[in-house]
């Protein structure tokens, strides 16, 4: 713990100094890089070593393919001398500060809550070998490569980051070592490697057609050459980022622990794909490629959606949510507009805290309750009230005005408007309806009271509350500080990739508004509650066809027997369930992938 606060006090205090100082662009050039470069290239072929082990311990030959794919010609073109010396080796800009603030609080945090969350999930799974230090350790290690990716400019050191994500990934995913842990660990291997052969594809192109190997100099506005190696880093972007079609290795993620979840989701692996998507907004400005992102991104926001409606357990909500908001992200980037990209980097820092948030406690809920079903939340607020106020924060962030995703959705509207395209301003406004629709759902259960609900014994160690009840606050926190952020965490953003004008989203008046909604969120409930003290009233019984049984919790059947009373939510299965729609969805985002890359590289060579 003491080790995770010292970095979460490093991050802040790095990223402070880089937001509020003039210079918010800083660039470091290494005169003397030999050592690190071999100290990458060792690390490229101990990963791939790693991979190659594990696939033929577990028979799963075809991630060995991929992985040989990637590596060794990057390694070729590095023992040959064909990788050119760049201008500068790290970068450290607004961007990477925001970044450094999601990774070093919202991650640290959820290593903290780890600490105490593992050893109450091997309680509860004896048939799991207890391996929570290695657990832990692979957690850190990730932060570590999160820091290293977002700090470098040079291409060559983000491509050995981003493939030290993809291993750890794949071994956070399998840590039960359960035969459904390790096909969805591998499917996770195999399509970020994918991705991975993508970005070395790039890499190779960058260093040796163009003789660039920075990432700043590959994203110059308006510079069409560049728009294959950008497209191609824009692809390995898709499957770091699980968007359609390669959204599956997210949703088989949850078989892991819930620490797992939710630093994938939040702070470490998806979020590096919509950072590179972010910085590649200004070369795939009015372009094919930026046009085909910002559809494969709107139509995943929409399709997942959906998706999230037919489904009761609450990890994989959370993780079909995960994959809409950040379509919506990869949408907004891929415009290259102003507003776009604003509405991007606010959506990336509502989404990274509110998600941590939710994945925490529901694992919470989960060691309470022993399920995660949403079904079994019915009246939480009764059974779990701590809990169920602090969900009920999160999900208001995800989807509620004040909270920032709302606002963040305006300023992504305006961005489609702008671009001229009708189809993605249905998308937006219909996956908006459908993200409505099931955390409606989800709240309206936690809510809802039966008449002598009782309250369960909440277990949360306090090692778990030290991360929660930060999170908590930081999501009502900013809600207030909106415009603050605007104007010196996403404006500095703006200009250092050569955009000119903050959009109008939110003013002072908006501020006043969202007050005044926060407070009525608390006030209300409150309220009525104060109201009704010292008053005679009668509690109503529900109606259940006139037959209630008069506890309002069983009614008499037709045949005059007592029954239980269950009320559920209705998740619309027979009509765009998961095995109508998910692969239809697969299917039309893989060809509009492959049109992208076959237009714009293929056309090229």
């Amino acid at each position: 713990m003491i080790g995770g606060f010292t970095i979460m006090i490093a991050a802040i205090y790095v990223a402070v100094t880089v937001i509020t100082s003039g210079d918010t662009s800083q660039f470091v050039y290494l005169e003397e890089t030999h050592l690190p470069d071999t100290f990458v290239m060792a690390g490229e072929v101990f990963l791939m070593c790693v991979v190659c082990f594990l696939s033929i311990k577990y028979k799963k030959y075809y991630a060995i393919l991929f992985s040989l794919a990637g590596t060794l010609p990057v390694l070729w073109m590095d023992l040959t001398g064909r990788v050119v010396e760049g201008n500068t080796h790290i970068r450290i800009d607004t961007l990477a500060a925001v970044m450094y603030l999601i990774v070093g609080i919202v991650g640290i945090l959820i290593c903290i809550y780890a600490s105490g969350y593992m050893k109450d999930y091997h309680n509860h799974h004896t048939d799991v070998q207890d391996r929570s230090n290695y657990f832990l350790a692979l957690m850190f290690v990730f932060l570590g490569a999160m820091f290293g990716l977002i700090s470098s400019d040079n291409l060559g050191w983000i491509y050995f980051f981003w493939e030290i994500t993809s291993v750890c990934s794949f071994l956070m995913i399998g840590y039960t070592r359960t035969q459904e842990a390790v096909d969805n660990s591998f499917r996770a291997l195999w399509m970020n490697l994918l991705g991975g052969c993508g970005f070395a594809a790039g890499l190779m192109i960058c260093n040796m057609k163009f003789e660039i190997s920075n990432l700043s100099e590959l994203t110059v506005m308006g510079y069409a050459p560049y728009l294959v190696p950008a497209t191609l880093f824009a692809f390995a972007a898709l499957t770091k980022s699980a968007q359609f079609p390669f959204s599956r290795w997210l949703l088989g993620a949850m078989v892991a622990p819930t620490p797992s979840s939710a630093l994938l989701h939040s702070a470490t692996m998806v979020k590096i794909g919509v950072y590179m998507l972010i910085r590649l907004a200004p070369v795939m400005k009015d372009s094919l490629t930026g046009v085909m992102i910002t559809v494969i991104g709107g139509f995943t926001f929409f399709a997942a959606s959906l998706l999230a409606i037919t489904v009761s357990d609450g990890k994989k909500v959370l993780a079909y949510s995960t994959i809409s908001n950040l379509g919506l992200i990869t949408a907004c980037a891929g415009t290259g507009t102003t507003e776009g990209v604003w509405a991007a980097v606010m959506l990336v820092l509502f989404h990274a805290v509110s998600k941590s948030l939710l994945f925490q406690t529901v694992g919470d809920i989960e060691n309470c309750m022993h399920s995660r079903d949403i079904e079994d939340m019915h009246g939480l607020i009764i059974k779990l009230p701590r809990l169920a106020f602090i969900m009920i924060i999160g999900i208001c962030g995800m989807f509620m005005a004040p909270f920032g995703m709302l606002v963040s959705k305006w300023a992504a509207l305006k961005s489609f408007v702008d671009s001229g395209s009708v189809w993605l301003v249905i998308f937006l406004v219909f996956g908006s309806g459908s993200t409505l629709f099931y955390w409606a759902k989800w709240l309206g259960k936690i809510c809802t009271v039966i008449h002598q609900s009782f309250e369960l014994e909440d277990i949360t160690p306090r090692s778990e509350l030290v991360s929660i009840f930060p999170l908590t606050s930081l999501i009502i926190i900013m809600c207030f500080a909106f415009p603050w952020m605007s104007g010196h965490m996403i404006q500095p953003i703006l200009n250092e990739a050569f955009y000119t004008k903050i959009p109008d989203v939110i003013g002072g008046s908006d501020v006043i508004i969202m007050m005044i909604m926060v407070a009525m969120v608390f006030m209300i409930p409150i309220g009525s509650r104060f109201l009704s003290i010292g008053k005679n009233s009668k509690m109503t019984m529900s109606y259940v066809a006139g037959v209630n049984a008069g506890d309002d919790r069983h009614y008499i059947d037709s045949f005059g027997k007592e029954r239980a009373l269950y009320m559920s939510n209705w998740y619309m299965v027979d009509y765009f369930g998961e095995h109508k729609l998910l692969k239809p969805c697969i299917w039309v985002s893989a060809i509009l992938v492959a049109v992208m890359l076959i237009v714009v590289v293929g056309g090229a060579f």
